[in-house]
C-alpha cells in the first residue's frame, strides 16, 4: 500500500483532507457508509420535537408515487367517513333520506353525501333539512376546497420538479486501460429528456494509514479522464486512470477492505425540459468493486441509414479479464 505522502501530488495538500461537509466526527467515528447508492446520506439528526422535525410538504413532495396515491386515497376516505359519521349524529332529520333508514344505510347515504359535498358534484336527490346538517355542510365545503387545492399544488409540484434520473452501474471495476489500469464505472440517463454540461465529481473516502486512532478519514478527490461531456445521449463510463498520480496507485482489492474505501460520486447537469440545473449523488464501497473486469458494450450495431443505440439491460454487465 502506498502512503499518500508518498506519491507526487498535483492538488494542493490542504485540498486532500477536506470532510465534504460531513464533518470530523462523523468521518471518524461512522462505520457505515457515508453515502447510499440511492443518494440519501448515512445520517440521523435527534433532539428535535417531533413536530418541528417534522416537514409534510418535502415528504409528500419525495416519496414514491404509489405511496402518495395511497395516503391521498386514506385521507379522502377518512374524511368522508369522519363527515358521514357527524351527519348521522346530527339527527334522524339531517339529510333527506334518513326518515325510517336504520343506523348502517344511514351511514352509507351520509358517506356518498358526503362524497358529493366535498367534490362539489351536487346530485341533488340527497338533501340538508335542518341547521346542523347544513353548518356542516358548510364546513366541509370549505374543507374540499382546501384540500383539493392543496393535493393539486403537490401533484403539480411533483411533475415539476426537476428531477436526475441517473442509472448508476451495480458495479464499479478496476479494468485495463491503455497501458495501466483504471477505476470507471457506467452512467446512463433513464428519461427521454436531454441532460447536456454533465459534470462528474469523484472523491475517495478512506481511513487513514497510520492515525494515531486508526479511525480517522481523508477525503481525496480523483482526477477524472473526462470530468465534463457536453451532451449526454446515450451512456458514459466514468473512468480515473490510476497513474503515478492517483492516490490508488499500488493499491489492491485488499487494500481497499483494509482501508474501508467508499467512492463518492457527485453528477451536475443541464436539464433542458425544465431548464434547471439537477444533481443526483451515490457511491461504491469496496464489495462492489470488481478488480480485473470490463464492461460489455452497451451498444447495439446500427443497420443502415439507422439510428444508434444502447442496450440498458447491459448497463451492469461484465466480463472478467486479468490486469
Amino acid at each position: 500500500m502506498t502512503a499518500v505522502g508518498d506519491r507526487p501530488s498535483p492538488l494542493p495538500s490542504e485540498d486532500l483532507d477536506r470532510d465534504l461537509g460531513f464533518g470530523a466526527v462523523v468521518a471518524r467515528e461512522s462505520r457505515q457508509r457515508l453515502l447510499n447508492r440511492d443518494g440519501t446520506f448515512n445520517v440521523r439528526r435527534e433532539g428535535l420535537p417531533y413536530w418541528r422535525s417534522l416537514s409534510a410538504y418535502h415528504y409528500l413532495l419525495t416519496i414514491s408515487w404509489p405511496r402518495f396515491l395511497t395516503y391521498v386515497t386514506i385521507a379522502y376516505v377518512l374524511v368522508n367517513a369522519i363527515f358521514a359519521v357527524t351527519y348521522v349524529a346530527a339527527g334522524a332529520k339531517a339529510l333527506n333520506v334518513f326518515r325510517g333508514e336504520p343506523t348502517p344505510l344511514r351511514l352509507r347515504d351520509a358517506f356518498f353525501f358526503s362524497v358529493h359535498t366535498l367534490a362539489t358534484i351536487g346530485y341533488g336527490n340527497i338533501a340538508p333539512q335542518n341547521t346542523a346538517a347544513n353548518v356542516l355542510v358548510a364546513i366541509e365545503a370549505l374543507v374540499g376546497l382546501l384540500g383539493f387545492s392543496v393535493v393539486a399544488g403537490i401533484v403539480f409540484a411533483r411533475f415539476a420538479r426537476p428531477t436526475a434520473q441517473i442509472l448508476f452501474s451495480d458495479r464499479a471495476l478496476v479494468s485495463p486501460y491503455k497501458d495501466k489500469t483504471a477505476f470507471m464505472f457506467r452512467i446512463v440517463n433513464q428519461r427521454s429528456s436531454q441532460l447536456v454540461e454533465v459534470e462528474a465529481k469523484v472523491q475517495l473516502s478512506r481511513r487513514k494509514a497510520g492515525a494515531p486512532t486508526g479511525f480517522d478519514r481523508e477525503f481525496i478527490p480523483l482526477k477524472l479522464e473526462r470530468e465534463r461531456v457536453l451532451f449526454f445521449p446515450l451512456a458514459w463510463t466514468v473512468v480515473h486512470p490510476i497513474d503515478d498520480f492517483s492516490p490508488l496507485r499500488g493499491w489492491t482489492e485488499k487494500s481497499l477492505r483494509d482501508c474501508d474505501v467508499e467512492f463518492l460520486v457527485l453528477l451536475n447537469g443541464f436539464d433542458e425540459t425544465f431548464s434547471q440545473t439537477v444533481h443526483t449523488r451515490s457511491s461504491y464501497k469496496s464489495d462492489e468493486i470488481v478488480w480485473g473486469a470490463k464492461f460489455r458494450t452497451m451498444f447495439r450495431p446500427a443497420e443502415e441509414g439507422g439510428e444508434l443505440a444502447i442496450d440498458i439491460r447491459k448497463l451492469h454487465e461484465y466480463d472478467r479479464v486479468t490486469l
